[in-house]
């Protein structure tokens, strides 16, 4: 027995005690109960912080209170490995990325062993490591032969400074989360998750099945997928041509839509800016604007008339179209009815252009005035200056309006959600290859699953003028896998999310060759604690 603690001599005998013995190694074993505690796989950006710290240290108290109890127990860790920052830091430094990340992983090993932390460092992954995103380009394909993995052009948010796209998520008061960016709205071809298949499968999941979540965060999933009954309308154009659709959950306010404004990309805004400059100029300045709801909510709304008007499908009176800075292009069709009466928005872009306010939802006990918006103006009530409606609640008025535009093929009802297929494609060098070859005769031709995986180039030197892989003559001139002509590899990149979005998963059969996971995931699934956060947890 030692009279004095001394932790750097204990610390060392007891730590080389637990690797000559592999203490914390562990097998599939159905004789004993199992724990499976997972934290967050860090990103490798060369430095522990105390988050890091803090997190890994919950679980690791956690696990051995369990082994203790006799639990057979599982603690791995990997690394996030692929991404912008890596990226970022070999052009600025002038050397690969991947020295970069496999340096910074070294280190950051270095730096947690010390801690005596319970890992099972047989299980290490990495996610740069083709037998690791070999797996991301078989699920990407095995998506694309079911439909859930499909290319299209569509606006995306662009950070001209990290020459990629953005989630609505990383575009922080109009600009990116990582360079600062005033980020840019641009239309281009990418490839997409048909992840809003599944939306009312997730809600119905995260209403009845998530048993004893926290109340707010259920709620805030919830939200997230956005679940909103209503009705689709049309709006003829006036001059002819595709009528303008837009989506509204109170059909019963339709006779108070006194204008419609249509978002910076919209057709219509499109053709009045080629022949007005001023138009061409804020449609330039919406293109800059912000893109979450938030951003919408409490920006000076800002407007200017395209000149063209759309038809009301009940009364045919000529409304105004507007382009409109709080309008997404992204968002159900580009387009709102403008109801200044009954909603706060457009009564703030009403009472500032002087467009006509027209109450159609009477409350009792309650006087509307055009004075200031009052919160209950969106309240239900009864329907008036709304033609044989007038006198009905408005939750019948809501449901026959929907019935009566599907019979003049002008609308129907209609159920949205908030949630949007989630866009993987990332135009950086720096992540898993998406396995497509462009063929001039045969179009977009998936790899093989036997070529898997399309090894990444570790050895390119990225100096931020783009994708180094479009320069890459080895890697980007292939065979054509279906005609064997000369072809194109794809150069855009997985984003990262693909990677982190089952680690969890591959930890349980690290090595496993014929699949992602194989039989040992079934013994050691689901997690039985998970700790997330690191990155922030400073």
């Amino acid at each position: 027995m030692h009279e004095q603690y001394h932790p750097q001599e204990i610390e060392a005998a007891v730590q080389a005690e637990w690797q000559s013995r592999n203490a914390f190694r562990v097998t599939e074993d159905a004789s004993k109960p199992k724990f499976y505690a997972c934290s967050m796989l860090p990103y490798p950006s060369g430095k522990l912080h105390m988050g890091h710290v803090r997190n890994y240290t919950i679980n690791d108290v956690m696990t051995r209170y369990m082994r203790m109890r006799g639990y057979n127990v599982l603690m791995p860790m990997g690394w996030d490995a692929f991404g912008l920052p890596a990226e970022n830091a070999a052009i600025d430094n002038g050397v690969p990325p991947a020295k970069w990340t496999r340096a910074n992983i070294a280190d950051m090993k270095a730096q947690m062993q010390p801690l005596g932390l319970g890992f099972d460092w047989s299980r290490e992954v990495a996610t740069c490591d083709p037998s690791y995103y070999k797996w991301n380009q078989w699920l990407f394909l095995k998506m694309l032969d079911k439909g859930i993995a499909y290319r299209k052009t569509q606006i995306v948010n662009w950070d001209p400074v990290d020459n990629t796209v953005l989630a609505n998520e990383q575009v922080i008061d109009g600009r990116g989360w990582r360079s600062g960016a005033i980020v840019e709205k641009r239309e281009i071809p990418g490839y997409y998750l048909k992840i809003t298949d599944y939306a009312e499968e997730l809600l119905d999941s995260v209403v009845h099945k998530l048993e004893g979540w926290p109340e707010r965060v259920r709620l805030m999933q919830e939200n997230w997928i956005g679940k909103s009954m209503g009705a689709e309308i049309h709006f003829p154009l006036a001059d002819g041509g595709s009528a303008i659709k837009v989506f509204s959950t109170r059909a019963d306010t339709l006779y108070g839509a006194s204008y419609l404004a249509v978002a910076a990309e919209h057709p219509v805004a499109t053709k009045a800016a080629e022949s007005n400059p001023a138009i061409a100029a804020f449609v330039t300045e919406c293109k800059h604007g912000g893109v979450s709801e938030v951003d919408l909510a409490t920006q000076e709304k800002k407007g200017m008339p395209t000149g063209a008007f759309a038809i009301h499908p009940l009364t045919q009176e000529k409304l105004p179209i507007w382009v409109a800075n709080y309008v997404l292009w992204g968002y159900g069709e580009g387009a709102v009815m403008g109801v200044p009466a009954h909603d706060e928005r457009d009564f703030a872009f009403a009472k500032k252009y002087g467009l006509p306010i027209v109450q159609v939802v009477d409350v009792p006990t309650k006087t509307f005035s055009l004075d200031a918006w009052q919160h209950w103006y969106a309240d239900d009530g009864v329907a008036i200056n709304s033609g044989d409606f007038n006198g009905k609640p408005t939750a019948e008025v809501q449901q026959k309006i929907a019935l009566v535009l599907k019979t003049l093929a002008l609308g129907e009802p209609r159920t949205t959600y908030r949630l949007r297929d989630w866009g993987i494609s990332r135009q950086r060098y720096w992540g898993t290859p998406i396995p497509i070859v462009h063929c001039a005769g045969c179009g977009e031709v998936p790899v093989p699953y036997k070529d898997l995986p399309v090894v990444l180039p570790e050895d390119l030197v990225p100096d931020g003028s783009g994708n180094p892989l479009n320069k890459c003559e080895a890697f980007l001139h292939v065979d054509c896998p279906k005609c064997g002509k000369p072809a194109k590899r794809e150069t855009d990149t997985m984003d990262t999310f693909v990677d982190s979005a089952w680690y969890y998963m591959r930890y349980c059969s690290p090595d496993a060759t014929d699949g992602m996971i194989d039989a040992r995931a079934d013994y050691w699934m689901p997690m039985d604690q998970y700790i997330g956060g690191i990155e922030h947890a400073v």
